[in-house]
């Protein structure tokens, strides 16, 4: 067997800043920490950290009132803001910069008159945040035939937005049946599909075709990781999500020559190197990391935690 490991794959900078935002905070105030939502989409990583003592919820209402609240990567209303204003919380934003900029961008466009249509995955953390800002002006769309069903006229502002964390292909083709039915709509300068998505993408679009399986690391709630197995799959892979190796089947290798191992932006690398390991062992599979693009980029923790810390005040 030959393991064709990814690379980039995992942790994308977004995600590294949402953990790094709370361990700094735990060092900073201690353990008894809420985070509003998972930090990130991964089952190891949130259980690492429910360990430790914080707390995840998912109404403002949990979090007893005057104490530390770290919203997650993925973004929050402003109606969430308010409601942890109200209750005395002392907030820290891990907001991955790339999902703020979507938020600005409806912002924006919502404040010149136009109809926002946001391409997204309903119920998906992220597209909860973002039609938050203006849940009056943004409609959302989540394949070419919803386009279809829009009433917008043919004089009507029309932009379009996008989850950061979606299938570059399914995007493109909705974006496609916009274009046709709106010629005028309006769009930001730049994607919004974040870079780690995309070069995650590219990568299974490039080894997927040589190989027999196709296991990717993440969370079946992880929206990007998702895509990936979507991807491997149309390719012609026989593709798996799991979590861990414990999730690891022996039968999925049977006559396999060729495994691509990949990761979804919010999966830590241990578990990758524990999938690949256990390959290694059980198959006496020789590993070849391909790099297909490299990645650079570094998000700075936000201000609340570069700051002196101020003293907390009991409950």
């Amino acid at each position: 067997m030959k393991v064709l490991l990814a690379n980039p794959r995992g942790f994308c900078a977004g995600v590294n800043m949402a953990i790094e935002c709370l361990e700094a905070a735990i060092e900073r105030f201690g353990t008894s920490i809420y985070v509003y939502h998972e930090i990130v989409h991964n089952k190891y990583v949130v259980d690492r950290f429910t360990r430790q003592g914080v707390q995840f919820v998912d109404a403002i209402a949990d979090v007893p009132e005057g104490s530390i609240l770290l919203f997650s990567a993925h973004g929050v209303s402003p109606t969430i803001r308010e409601q942890s204003a109200k209750r005395r919380l002392r907030t820290v934003d891990a907001t991955c910069p790339l999902v703020t900029k979507v938020h600005l961008e409806a912002i924006r466009y919502a404040q010149n008159g136009y109809n926002i249509i946001l391409i997204g995955h309903e119920g998906h953390d992220e597209v909860i945040g973002t039609m938050g800002e203006a849940p009056e002006q943004i409609s959302l769309v989540e394949t070419p035939q919803d386009v279809d069903q829009l009433s917008f006229a043919e004089t009507d502002k029309v932009a379009y937005l996008t989850q950061t964390t979606l299938s570059v292909a399914e995007a493109s083709a909705i974006i496609e049946r916009l274009h046709e039915r709106f010629p005028h709509v309006e769009s930001p300068p730049k994607e919004d599909i974040c870079y780690a998505t995309t070069n995650r993408q590219d990568a299974v679009n490039q080894l997927a075709v040589d190989a027999d399986v196709v296991i990717v690391l993440g969370s079946q709630n992880s929206s990007n990781s998702r895509r990936l197995m979507e991807l491997a799959a149309s390719r012609g892979s026989a593709a798996y999500l799991v979590d861990s190796v414990e999730e690891l089947q022996t039968d999925w290798f049977s006559n396999s020559e060729t495994v691509m191992v990949t990761a979804g932006a919010s999966a830590p690398e241990v578990v990758v190197q524990e999938c690949v390991d256990h390959l290694v062992r059980t198959f006496g599979a020789t590993v070849e990391e391909v790099v297909t693009r490299e990645e650079h980029v570094h998000f700075n923790l936000p201000r609340e935690l570069r700051e002196p810390a101020e003293p907390v005040e009991p409950r």
